[in-house]
């Protein structure tokens, strides 16, 4: 297993969510590969504070100088989600050009470039989320907002993003269309977290700032979700050849099966 193989899957394996044989391939690469080792210890501290974080929202200083310091790592990185985009646009580019691909190649190249404005697009919603986050702590009022409606949403919209890349990278088309069912979910999510801050508002007006910036929290994950269901139904164009694309969901499965 090589290193860029071996990063995506840390935080599942961190999170409980790797099985079988991906863990001792993993383990394997893990005891050979000091800096990807070191990878997996930072991560579990980041977890252990975060942790703490979700338990109790009075967080000390030492927990918010790391998290303040991951804040910032997200804003800066999504600098580095540009350049990288418009490298890849470029890389495209050339490929059609010198190739002239077409049929599966032609379809895979543009899936690619669409997959990757998605990616640049989640980039932008991470960098809200810091900047929302930061917003908050700044005013001294984390524990007012009620950042745990978000909790939920949040776990959904990122896994299913893990699932639609690994979908993409396997080229998986019913992991794709599972990937996809669950944007249901995430919409539903959104809407409750909407009914619940409404009613927080109406209760404690004081609050009513905040809990903008807390919508603005949850709208960015259910729009990751959005944009990992559009990196799902790529993985579908490219292995099926059909764009399912604003199809029900029912007929996207059965595509997906055939």
């Amino acid at each position: 297993m090589k290193c860029e193989e071996c990063l995506p899957l840390i935080e599942e394996y961190v999170d409980g969510e790797l099985e079988g044989r991906m863990i001792e391939r993993l383990d394997a690469h893990l005891s050979a590969c000091a800096a990807c080792a070191e990878e997996m210890t930072a991560l579990r501290r980041e977890q252990e504070v975060y942790a703490n974080y979700r338990r109790d929202l009075e967080v000390t200083p030492a927990h918010w100088s790391v998290v303040r310091a991951r804040i910032e790592q997200a804003i800066a990185g999504d600098q580095k989600v540009n350049e990288l985009e418009i490298a890849i646009d470029e890389e495209l580019r050339q490929v059609i050009v010198r190739r002239q691909p077409a049929a599966s190649d032609l379809r895979l190249i543009m899936a690619v470039s669409k997959t990757v404005t998605d990616l640049e697009r989640i980039g932008d919603e991470a960098q809200k989320v810091a900047r929302m986050a930061r917003d908050i702590h700044a005013a001294s009022r984390p524990k007012v907002a009620r950042l745990e409606v978000v909790n939920h949403i949040s776990d959904i919209s990122i896994g299913m993003l893990r699932k639609a890349l690994d979908a993409f990278a396997r080229l998986d088309a019913a992991a794709a269309a599972r990937a996809i069912s669950e944007d249901a979910a995430i919409d539903a999510e959104f809407q409750s977290i909407l009914r619940q801050l409404i009613t927080f508002m109406m209760e404690d007006p004081r609050a009513i700032s905040t809990s903008i910036n807390v919508v603005w929290v949850a709208k960015a994950f259910e729009r990751i979700g959005d944009h990992a269901k559009n990196i799902a139904e790529q993985v579908i164009y490219i292995v099926k050849g059909r764009d399912v694309r604003h199809t029900p969901l029912a007929e996207v499965q059965r595509e997906a099966m055939r």
